[in-house]
């Protein structure tokens, strides 16, 4: 099964001769459960789980793709939130299932692990929910419709919540093959909403668009009948066009001319990898399974990045670019990388409820011989391209070594200081980090404020003064010893890189506290920029919180009020003029630094009145785009993203 074209590679996944019929659908369990434990087979009944309806109907016409059979894919949200998914493949069978009695159709939309990915002929490569995701989203519909279509007949049924009163039938003639599939989410079961997000739609269909060159998925949005909007994703490049695609989001520059992309089969695995290295300091490796998102990686991904850290060593040392007992380190290899690691195989094993991390023992050392064999060759062939890389590796090998150096040094000259605290630190009395907090202040005016204000037992403020280092920019080592970040590290107490300890954290919560106008937005995204980078379990372990001051005060003699918005502000001068019309004064705050501490700590520290944010990090991958677009070189990509998404942000009086 050498010496064989994408195309076919991925045909060779499954046995387009075994018949695929009513005796290839396998009933193992009941459906009861779903709809009193909905978040057992979906995640969660909030807007996670909501547009995972739309993933397993969308997964089940990627199988039909997978298998060879169907080439394009309509997906239409329509108004009033309904779905609708439509495909060219050959159509659920209809005959009858001759355990259940009733049609094969029905039985996939009504009990629990029924399909054609649990039978020897039906499919051989599959992702979706294990074959449970029709019925799942049959029984947390309000109402879903089955359209059949097989070349002779159409076939129609419809399902409320789960149920049917009467069974498939045949309402009309077709020469066409497919299947079209309508619901309804359940407001009962998705209490918090029902309403999807196109952009959170779009991002996952064209990920399954890039995984499975050539498929044709068309996007719709009809909820706005005078405003549709369309996309078509086709991408006869494969997971090549993903990796230059997430180049151009990002506003990054690639250091060589073309994506490296190779493929590879075995013991009915197939395996595909595009990379490219660009201009950042930050890697991004996506690895999938049967087309599923394995966001905490697997076998698949450490197979390729062991075999990519052994073959950028055994290069430089076939031509003597590396010294005797050199060595580059994995994330020496990795800087500075895209790279995209799609596997398809028989029986996926997800380790965890959510399919985070795939656990299939055999998938490694198959990545790695393909890795260390293809792309040792393209080295060897593209000698400009290999050299690039090879000395983006070193380059980042030495920044390694020198922030080692200036780590070693920070450590040395703590140990020689008879405090290792900021001496702007002013610290809290309370020691246990369950009930401590830090306000990192801008600017030492507000930090005087906050410091006379705060409540000393549990209370710790750190002023932050002067332009900070934007690390996006910046590799590590230029993070020891700065002036500006090295307090924040020092204060918090976690240290940062091969030596961040989230054990160690001295305070429960981190609390940015800036002004309202965009110098202090500046600053808030510098620090949340530094704590992404380098401090991420920070963010993802909910330690990380920004402080919203108000942006008003509304008075009229003893009766204060405090606005955080324009509206607000309104509200309140009507409420003090009164019928009567008095007279009310209003203070715009320019900057925290003009509350006197009574009123910073009414409005801001106080825990009983204060309004905070929690900073969460629900999608890594699209909070390091953002961050890239936002802190990177690149105006354009900045300049388009505030543009898109200025709606979202009101005027500041600055």
């Amino acid at each position: 099964m050498n010496n064989m074209d994408l195309e076919t590679e991925k045909i060779s996944q499954i046995d387009k001769d075994n018949n695929y019929d009513e005796n290839q659908i396998q009933v193992l369990e009941g459906l009861e459960a779903v709809r009193k434990r909905p978040g057992m087979y979906i995640g969660s009944t909030g807007p996670k789980g909501l547009h995972h309806l739309v993933y397993e109907i969308v997964d089940n016409a990627i199988d039909e793709a997978l298998a060879g059979y169907c080439t394009e894919i309509q997906v239409d949200i329509l108004p009033d939130n309904i779905i609708r998914v439509t495909d060219n493949g050959r159509g659920i069978p209809t005959g009858i299932h001759p355990k259940e009695k009733i049609s094969a159709a029905t039985v996939v939309y009504t009990i629990l692990h029924a399909g054609g990915k649990f039978g020897g002929g039906g499919y051989k490569v599959a992702g979706g929910l294990h074959g449970v995701g029709a019925s799942v989203v049959n029984a947390l519909s309000e109402w879903l419709e089955l359209t059949v279509y097989d070349g002779e007949n159409v076939h129609f049924q419809r399902f409320d919540r789960g149920s049917y009163t009467e069974p498939l039938k045949i309402i009309g003639k077709t020469d066409k093959t497919g299947t079209s599939v309508s619901f309804k989410a359940d407001p009962e079961i998705f209490t918090e909403t029902t309403s999807y997000e196109y952009d959170v739609l779009l991002k996952r269909l064209r990920e399954q668009a890039f995984l499975n060159a050539g498929i044709k998925i068309v996007f719709s949005d009809l909820r706005n009948e005078l405003e549709p909007v369309q996309e078509v994703l086709h991408y006869e490049g494969g997971i090549r066009q993903f990796v230059e695609h997430i180049h151009k989001t990002r506003g990054v520059d690639a250091i060589s001319d073309e994506v490296i992309y190779f493929q590879g089969v075995g013991d009915d695995m197939f395996v595909e990898i595009a990379l490219q290295y660009n201009d950042t300091y930050n890697d991004l490796i996506l690895s999938f399974a049967n087309n599923i998102h394995t966001p905490d990686g697997g076998t698949h991904e450490t197979g390729f990045k062991n075999a990519l850290t052994k073959v950028i060593n055994e290069y430089g040392k076939k031509f003597n670019l590396l010294k005797d007992g050199d060595k580059l380190m994995g994330d020496d290899v990795r800087e500075g990388l895209t790279a995209i690691v799609s596997v398809k195989l028989t029986n996926c094993e997800f380790e965890g409820q959510t399919k985070g991390r795939l656990g299939n023992p055999e998938v490694r050392p198959l990545v790695d011989k393909i890795v260390n064999e293809k792309l040792m060759n393209y080295l060897e062939e593209n000698p400009a391209v290999a050299k690039t890389i090879f000395e983006k590796s070193v380059q980042a090998q030495r920044a390694r070594e020198a922030a080692k150096k200036a780590r070693e040094l920070t450590r040395r000259k703590s140990a020689l200081e008879s405090s290792s605290l900021p001496g702007k630190l002013a610290d809290c009395s309370e020691k246990d980090n369950q009930y401590t907090e830090i306000y990192i202040v801008e600017g030492d005016s507000a930090g005087g404020s906050a410091k006379e204000g705060r409540d000393r037992r549990f209370q710790a403020i750190l002023p932050l003064w002067g332009k900070m280092l934007n690390v996006e920019k910046a590799r590590i080592d230029k993070v020891y010893g700065n002036e500006k970040l090295m307090p924040v590290v020092t204060a918090l107490g976690t240290s940062i890189g091969e030596d961040f300890d989230i054990e160690k954290l001295r305070y429960g919560k981190v609390i940015i506290m800036a002004d309202a106008d965009v110098d202090g937005s500046h600053i808030r995204t510098l620090l949340l920029t530094f704590f992404f980078r380098f401090m991420r379990e920070l963010i993802e372990d909910g330690h990380i919180y920004i402080a919203q001051p108000p942006l008003f005060k509304v008075y009229r003699g003893k009766q204060v009020r405090y606005a955080f918005s324009d509206e607000e502000r309104d509200q309140y001068i009507r409420e003090l003029a009164g019928e009567n019309n008095l007279k009310v004064d209003v203070q715009r705050y320019k900057g925290l630094g003009e509350m006197d501490p009574e009123q910073l700590w009414e409005t801001t520290m106080n825990p009983e009145t204060r309004t905070m944010i929690k900073i969460t990090m629900e999608d890594a991958v699209k909070a390091d785009e953002i961050f890239t677009i936002l802190m990177g070189d690149k105006v354009l990509p900045r300049r388009e993203f505030i543009e898109s998404n200025a709606e979202y942000v009101k005027d500041l009086d600055v």
